[in-house]
């Protein structure tokens, strides 16, 4: 009897075994994944790695989900539906309107993915209620495109694999869900090898520049920077720093170049990256002619900003690269236009950052009668830089716009505000030089005047979010812009008083 039921529970163990797919079995999907395996998602081919670290960090707001590797979480999702396995991500909830359509407290910032699919009827209704574009029917739009993004990913339709198959070498991997686990890892392991053989192995080069971690190397060397020119009497040293800083930068511009086949200026990551590329470039040439170190101290600075905004922005920079809406596609006016804007915004962004250095000593230390005519003069120096690139990059602007649009000026918000910072400046360089603005006031007015760039760069595609410029459009920036002017403002509002102190007793000229 004993031995009747001990086979009977083999038979059902055994039977309950073929039911359940073994850890093994999913872990050879997930090992056949490589990091370099191609895939066709997004309108391109990329790396696994890359769609993976792209996916997950935009459903979680986090390039690494509970500390995992992304591939090993996008794997996750993806055995989840082969496999009929019960796996419910928590996907990002921003918006305090979304919290409460979903019934969540204010300090919840995720809900499981399988309840929001049975909440995304509602989500889209919602969507549907609301007429006005809105920072919460944003909110929504954002989280049922992340609903859509992980039923995708589970069903397999997310990506496709290069089979080369004549009459359809990409196929989604959802058409082999009748494969085996084993069958299925054979497949992936096979479509990088007839890959690279019927094209070639560029692809990889996106996962180099992904893993590199420029960002990072760039910010310690920056760092190392600005304190090395404080520190040190002799510039050699931080200009040594300085080259390097621009040699890894300059490495990175190269890679993202050949990856995407354009300058890389065409979304708000770029843009900050350039800026910080192109305003230490400045002010190298300027330190080479004026031969002071508060040139390379701004330089390093603002490069260090610009690089602590792509690090740690991720809600409001997305260092992805996408194929360009029809508009952008001509290399010659985006190289030319959108390249010459930036330069002209870090020209500028060195005017700021002396101006706010200069006000700082001013207030809280002193300056000698020296320093303060160098403050002035770097401060003049960048806003002429930045006058004649701005000038120059609203003209090409112009030309673009009767090229691609019909018309040369349209009071696009975008044309407006570009209209507004150039005419601001203008009138400040004309108040200097005519003596209509006192030094002080020149000071405080160029640190205020930086606050129109940032509504001419970010303000459009963030708050107004209109024009015909809407494919530069992002989300997650307007605090981060309200911070910025509040706590400018209130700068201003602190040092407004502080008086000229020279231990020398001199007055300044």
């Amino acid at each position: 009897m004993t031995k009747s039921i001990s086979k009977r529970f083999i038979i059902l163990y055994t039977l309950l075994l073929t039911l359940i797919p073994s850890q093994g079995s999913l872990a050879s999907i997930c090992e056949s994944l490589s990091d370099d395996i191609p895939v066709l998602a997004g309108g391109r081919v990329k790396p696994y790695y890359v769609l993976a670290k792209e996916s997950v960090k935009f459903l979680t707001g986090k390039a690494k989900f509970n500390n995992e590797e992304p591939t090993h979480t996008f794997c996750q999702i993806l055995n989840s539906s082969r496999n009929k396995a019960n796996l419910s991500l928590p996907l990002l909830v921003e918006h305090v309107e979304t919290k409460k359509l979903l019934g969540l407290k204010d300090s919840d910032t995720f809900l499981g993915a399988q309840e929001l699919i049975e909440k995304q009827s509602l989500i889209r209704s919602e969507i549907l209620g609301i007429k006005d574009s809105s920072s919460y029917k944003k909110d929504l739009n954002r989280l049922y495109s992340r609903i859509e993004l992980y039923s995708s990913i589970g069903s397999g339709s997310s990506f496709r694999i290069y089979t080369g198959a004549p009459e359809d070498p990409w196929q989604e991997a959802s058409e082999f869900n009748e494969l085996t686990n084993e069958e299925f890892a054979k497949l992936i392991s096979e479509s990088k090898i007839k890959y690279i053989k019927d094209f070639s192995d560029d692809y990889q080069l996106e996962l180099t520049y992904v893993k590199s971690n420029y960002q990072g190397i760039s910010l310690i060397l920056a760092l190392i920077g600005i304190f090395l020119t404080v520190l040190l009497p002799k510039l050699r040293i931080p200009v040594i720093t300085a080259f390097l800083v621009l040699g890894v930068e300059t490495i990175a511009f190269i890679l993202r170049i050949m990856i995407s086949g354009r300058a890389p200026i065409t979304n708000m990551y770029e843009t900050v990256m350039f800026s910080g590329y192109g305003a230490l470039i400045i002010s190298l040439i300027l330190l080479y002619f004026k031969r002071d170190k508060i040139f390379l101290l701004a330089g390093l600075s603002y490069n260090m900003l610009c690089l602590f905004m792509m690090i740690f922005a991720n809600g409001m920079l997305s260092s992805s690269i996408s194929p360009l809406v029809p508009v952008l596609r001509d290399n010659f006016w985006l190289s030319t236009h959108v390249t010459t804007i930036i330069l002209s915004y870090a020209a500028l962004a060195l005017s700021w950052i002396a101006a706010n250095i200069a006000l700082f000593k001013m207030k809280f230390g002193s300056l000698t009668s020296k320093e303060y005519r160098l403050h002035q003069d770097l401060i003049y120096a960048c806003i002429k830089v930045g006058i004649i690139l701005l000038a120059a990059g609203i003209i090409l602007g112009g030309i673009w716009a009767d090229y691609s649009w019909g018309r040369f000026w349209g009071w696009d918000p975008k044309e407006t505000w570009s209209l507004i910072v150039l005419l601001f400046y203008m009138a400040l360089v004309h108040g200097k030089s005519s003596s209509w603005i006192n030094p002080h006031r020149f000071i405080i007015l160029s640190a205020a005047g930086f606050m129109t760039v940032m509504m001419a760069w970010f303000g459009v595609n963030y708050i107004l979010a209109s024009g015909l410029h809407s494919y530069g459009f992002s989300e997650g920036g307007a605090l981060f812009l309200s911070v910025f002017f509040v706590a400018q403002t209130l700068y201003l509002v602190i040092c407004a008083k502080a008086k000229f102190k020279d231990p020398s007793n001199k007055e300044p000229e």
